[in-house]
């Protein structure tokens, strides 16, 4: 599995890039904002890489940012879903914001991205919240040295709103805890959430 590339930018065009690295020429599949964010060719750039292998292709994708990677990969398990369609929606919607979409039920957000549908964007939320459920029974059973998530952070409603969107991310309590530490309860969900994933990329 190759989790990342780092080379020279060759080729930067509409839906994909290659990447020149060690002689060998990468065609990596990306979202439109990431690759409107790249440098211009020449340039050293580093991409975080999913490889999907099918018996008749055998594609990469690639997202500047693990959490990035980590949507791609949550949206990928919701039946349906497909990676053109996943890179439409991460190509409209951060991380940030589509977690916090899920944790809050708001279908009207999901259903105006490309490719989704009222039905789908319901589906999403259905399967990836239901998977957060399961998470949090298993977490509920589970101790972090002696230390639960509500003794590390505080049980402000923003922030344990901001704790569940993470966890739809794939995040666990512990890094979660982290994360948040010493948290500006005074940031909007969205800002603390971004933060966070700040704190969580170091």
């Amino acid at each position: 599995m190759i989790a990342f590339i780092k080379g020279t930018l060759e080729i930067k065009t509409k839906g994909y890039i290659i990447i020149e690295s060690s002689g060998i020429g990468y065609k990596v599949f990306m979202p439109e904002s990431d690759i409107a964010k790249l440098d211009e060719t020449g340039q050293t750039v580093k991409v975080y890489t999913y490889m999907r292998v099918r018996e008749d292709d055998i594609s990469l994708y690639g997202f500047i940012t693990n959490d990035e990677l980590r949507m791609f990969e949550l949206l990928l398990g919701v039946s349906g879903i497909g990676a053109k369609v996943a890179l439409t929606i991460l190509s409209n919607v951060t991380p940030s914001g589509f977690a916090l979409a899920v944790i809050s039920n708001d279908v009207n957000i999901l259903k105006k991205l490309p490719g989704i549908g009222a039905k789908t964007a319901q589906r999403v939320i259905l399967e990836l919240k239901d998977k957060l459920k399961k998470e949090q029974e298993i977490s509920l059973e589970e101790s972090q040295e002696g230390t639960t998530l509500q003794d590390a952070i505080s049980n402000d409603e923003k922030v344990v709103e901001a704790v569940s969107a993470l966890q739809v991310l794939g995040y666990s309590r512990k890094e979660i805890a982290e994360a948040l530490s010493n948290i500006d309860t005074s940031l909007t969900v969205e800002e603390i959430i971004r933060k966070a994933l700040g704190n969580l990329a170091k």
